[in-house]
């Protein structure tokens, strides 16, 4: 059974649970802004100015001037005409697929692809072709045997994470992009893991190709590199238009508090001027590979194939039981790293799931290592 563990510190490499201080690897604060100076002076500001609760819906009164900034300035930080903020990443993506197909229309999805994406394409009622993962050969195989006449068959939807949560590997937009063209369809690409992290100045998964489409639907969240909460959507006018009058995870539900767009506005600019977490990161990343080098369980899901170059790096342990022992051993010795298990991964590949962050030190990596070669004995 699951169970939750009751922190009692702020979002950090070091935390407090159950009165005991710990080493974590278990955050997607992968740029540690979470707990930065200037994000936390920014939320204080905007709710000195603008109070706690928006009161109303984004479409009765609850959309501010500061909802409307941080719109703007999503729009033009990852290159599209438009964007729309959303409470969080699930409501983004039930949203957006939901608006966009319903029945007659056709979903392919990778078969890797994050809850969310998930029960937004059971939920629309379109009809659901799910490729192997991260195969461009067999997507194309099941758009070959669609229809071609849209204004008959309906719309065609691709929906894929960019960065796979688990497994920490990075989709092949440009291929599938290749396939959208040549069958006319949309592209939804849920960069919840790749905003702030990828791309010249963390602008993301289509930025790190060098992508531009109108094709392009891109959902990135706020609550993990951006370090506050949230998500936005960004694509075409007409797109988000249609989504303003369509989507109802946007239209039913009150907006979020309006300090926390203008916490984001300052973690924007955090993300764009500081390069310096990126590369932390992929340093941290490097050690941490050849750190685990011996050890008895992959770096790497074979579903996958190739170790991670992002943030996430799966330790592939196999069985549910050695996954919790495992990770039940380093948190005795006061490391912790999730366990994460079937149904949230496939059968035969539980594993721990190591989240790096820019705020980790080059001690922080080692002491992780060595525990793991202590335990491999």
């Amino acid at each position: 059974m699951r169970a939750r563990r009751t922190v009692a510190s702020p979002s950090s490499p070091h935390i407090m649970v159950d009165g005991k201080s710990y080493l974590s690897f278990c955050s997607n604060d992968y740029l540690g802004l979470a707990n930065h100076p200037k994000l936390i002076a920014a939320l204080q500001q905007g709710a000195q100015q603008w109070g706690v609760g928006a009161g109303a819906s984004h479409l009765v009164s609850g959309h501010t001037a500061v909802h409307q900034q941080l719109e703007i300035e999503l729009a033009k930080f990852v290159a599209k005409p438009a964007a729309l903020l959303f409470s969080n990443g699930y409501m983004a993506n039930l949203g957006v697929v939901q608006a966009l197909v319903g029945r007659g229309d056709t979903v392919y999805a990778d078969k890797l692809n994050h809850a969310s994406l998930n029960d937004a394409m059971l939920l629309s009622r379109a009809n659901i072709k799910r490729y192997r993962h991260n195969d461009v050969a067999h997507l194309a195989q099941l758009l070959q045997q669609a229809p071609s006449d849209a204004a008959k068959f309906g719309r065609k939807l691709i929906i894929t994470d960019a960065v796979f949560s688990m497994d920490g590997d990075i989709a092949p937009l440009p291929e599938i992009l290749a396939l959208c063209e040549q069958y006319d369809a949309w592209l939804l690409v849920d960069d919840a893991h790749g905003f702030g992290v990828l791309g010249e100045q963390g602008r993301g998964s289509v930025a790190h190709y060098a992508l531009d489409n109108p094709r392009i639907i891109y959902m990135a969240t706020l609550g993990k590199a951006a370090g506050v909460a949230g998500a936005f959507v960004a694509a075409e006018q007409v797109v988000i238009a249609t989504l303003l009058q369509n989507a109802r995870t946007y239209i039913y539900t009150t907006a979020s508090p309006p300090a926390l767009a203008s916490a984001l506005i300052a973690s924007l600019g955090l993300i764009e001027q500081e390069e310096s977490r990126r590369a932390q990161l992929q340093k941290l990343i490097a050690q941490l590979r050849e750190g685990l080098v011996g050890l008895p369980w992959k770096l790497h899901c074979p579903l996958v194939g190739l170790p991670s170059d992002t943030p996430i790096q799966p330790l592939i342990v196999g069985e549910n039981h050695a996954a919790l022992e495992l990770s039940a051993a380093l948190r005795a010795c006061g490391i912790w790293v999730p366990a994460i298990r079937p149904p949230t991964v496939p059968q035969g590949t539980a594993r721990l799931r190591i989240s790096l962050s820019a705020a980790h030190t080059a001690q922080d990596v080692d002491q992780l290592c060595n525990a793991l070669h202590e335990f491999k004995r």
